[in-house]
């Protein structure tokens, strides 16, 4: 009899298991801090929704962002849920079709009962919204306090400043500014962030927008001082061999003095330099520029293609929760998009007090602009840094495929 109730209660685990709807997502967290934090929010939900078994196909950032737009168009999908970008470039699937509204996420609630009004319009497409974000961060030039401290460094103010800070650096045998440029979308954070403090947002919004052409001569002043940079060896050699984080281990260990980076460089950080990590506010280039930062928003889409599209929207819903966001802000030290939570620590206070104390905010070079646009651009921004002589004729490539993708 016993041995009849164990066979009984087999087959009924293995049912109850059969018997559980799959919620199939795929992400680009990739890198092991991000990634573990995911799989543990997975582990909540799966515990509040038994009735549902979570399967996370996890691949490399860059080859996401390749396969993406072929499980998107495929005529039979295979992910219900994918992480992706707000702004252009989740607008650019919503004009195409091929990711589903979720106003269902929201059905009797309100968009600002979860998130920041200002979050809307990057999140929607006609009027309609197609993603649900889940954190955002700032960008700053990154350092380590005992590095600075050993050499009387303080956090520049100014470009000129800035440049001091460089030459101290360089002077006592340290590569002034770490990056890695094997993908090239790092460059894009340095021309954002110049073009903005040298240009401003409106102009900036205008340019990514394919208003501005890309050999207009204030835009030429923006390489003119990232040239600076270039000439004056200010920059890691040989940064086209390293992916970021590889980049990255050189201010790690004290080769390199800052790297202007997103908040997730504190993802791959080792637990000793983690504490030794700070940050400050890109210096100011033109005083009558107001200050304007890069602050990306990532979150979820559902496919229009998505099996199981009931489920997907089960899954965003607890996405949006105060309680999924403060758990995945928490863990990874970012800023959670729901209204409800707090700074997880003081590192995230000091970001979100430099988000707020600014006069507006974009999202990233290749979030903002068209996708066609925006690979053509970082492969440009990587010639230009390889070859800054050739810049007028760089930019003059640039503003022929602006016109001829802008004119599609």
């Amino acid at each position: 009899m016993k041995k009849f109730l164990v066979i009984c209660f087999a087959i009924l685990t293995v049912f109850t298991a059969l018997a559980k709807e799959k919620i199939v997502v795929n992400s680009y967290m990739s890198d092991p801090a991000p990634r573990k934090a995911f799989a543990d929010l997975v582990k909540i939900f799966e515990e509040k929704y038994p009735d549902y078994e979570v399967v996370i196909n996890t691949f490399a950032h860059e080859d996401f962002k390749t396969l993406l737009r072929t499980w998107l168009a495929a005529p039979k999908g295979t992910a219900d849920v994918v992480t992706w970008f707000a702004g252009e470039r989740m607008r650019y699937f919503a004009e195409m079709g091929l990711i589903a509204p979720l106003e269902e996420v929201f059905e009797g609630s309100r968009w600002e009962n979860y998130f920041p009004t200002s979050f809307k319009s990057t999140c929607s497409y006609n009027d309609k919204i197609y993603f649900v974000p889940q954190s955002w961060y700032w960008w700053g030039v990154y350092y380590r306090k005992s590095v600075f401290e050993k050499f009387g460094i303080k956090e520049p103010k100014t470009w000129e400043e800035f440049l001091n800070v460089c030459e101290t650096l360089k002077k006592n045998g340290i590569s002034p500014i770490a990056i890695g440029t094997k993908f090239p979308w790092t460059a894009a954070g340095w021309f954002d962030i110049l073009n903005l403090r040298i240009n401003g947002l409106d102009y900036h919004i205008n340019l990514t927008a394919g208003k501005v052409p890309y050999n207009d001569p204030k835009l030429l002043k923006v390489f003119e001082y990232w040239r600076q940079l270039i000439d004056k060896g200010y920059l890691l050699a040989n940064h086209t061999s390293y992916e970021w984080q590889e980049g990255a281990t050189f201010l790690f260990r004290g080769q390199a003095g800052m790297y202007y980076m997103g908040q997730f460089i504190k993802d791959v950080a080792p637990a000793e330099v983690k504490d030794d990590l700070d940050f400050f506010r890109f210096p100011v280039i033109d005083p009558s520029i107001p200050l304007y930062e890069e602050t990306p928003i990532d979150g979820f889409m559902i496919p229009s293609n998505a099996p199981n599209k009931k489920g997907a929207v089960v899954f965003l819903k607890f996405i949006a929760s105060k309680e999924a966001q403060e758990k995945f802000a928490k863990d990874l030290g970012r800023l959670a998009a729901n209204v409800e939570v707090t700074p997880p620590d003081e590192h995230a206070k000091k970001g979100l007090e430099m988000v707020l104390a600014s006069s507006g905010v974009a999202q990233f070079y290749d979030r903002d602009t068209n996708p066609e646009m925006a690979e053509v651009g970082m492969n440009a921004f990587i010639e230009f840094m390889q070859n800054p002589s050739k810049v007028t004729s760089i930019l003059d490539k640039l503003e022929q495929e602006r016109k001829r993708i802008y004119s599609k």
